[in-house]
């Protein structure tokens, strides 16, 4: 007799069903979740990235260091942890467009981006950006002219990617915290740009 498969609950569901095994057990408290994410969302977030972007662009000899060794190079500046080792930093310029997907699950550079967040996770991203990157890209907004070249990163426990975007014209004044303040969260993973202020 062959079993028949059973349609698993959505993930949210899940969540709730596990976090509340958890604390009845006693293995971990409501407020040590509630202050795990809090930390990913608000304290981490990609406010973290957006500062090693930052100083990349306004520091040549650390650009350098971090496009040699990724994971050393955020560390100088504190980021550091799970989901932050192995760190491999590529470019994007006027004729080259790295974006970044984990094919098998989410792995993610939380130190520097936080949370992955949930279109990053969809089977459909997962599976489409590697197959038709230009056609995903243009629906997440992001129009590449033609003679750009594309390349896909699929992160893993082995490495994790982190986009340094290109530093958009009309810049070469700000600081590093107006820089800051301009990369997104889109940008460090491939599929958006940073834009100058208006």
């Amino acid at each position: 007799m062959t079993a028949i498969p059973q349609k698993r609950p959505p993930a949210p569901i899940r969540t709730e069903a596990l976090e509340a095994l958890l604390t009845d057990r006693g293995l971990v408290t409501a407020e040590a979740i509630d202050g795990l994410i809090n930390r990913f969302v608000n304290d981490v977030g990609p406010m973290n990235g957006a500062k090693v972007v930052a100083k990349a662009w306004t520091d040549p000899e650390y650009k350098a260091r971090l496009m040699a060794d990724g994971t050393a190079a955020v560390g100088e500046l504190g980021f550091a942890g799970p989901q932050g080792e192995h760190i491999v930093v590529v470019e994007n310029d006027e004729k080259a467009h790295n974006v970044v997907v984990c094919t098998l699950c989410s792995c993610y550079p939380w130190p520097l981006l936080g949370l992955p967040p949930n279109w990053y996770k969809d089977p459909a991203y997962r599976s489409r950006i590697v197959r038709e990157p230009r056609a995903v890209l243009a629906e997440m907004g992001l129009e590449l002219d033609q003679d750009v070249a594309i390349t896909v990163w699929d992160s893993s426990a082995e490495n994790r990617y982190f986009i340094l975007p290109q530093r958009p014209d009309g810049t070469d004044g700000l600081g590093e915290d107006e820089l800051a303040a301009l990369v997104t969260r889109e940008a460090m993973v491939g599929v958006a740009k940073v834009h100058a202020p208006a």
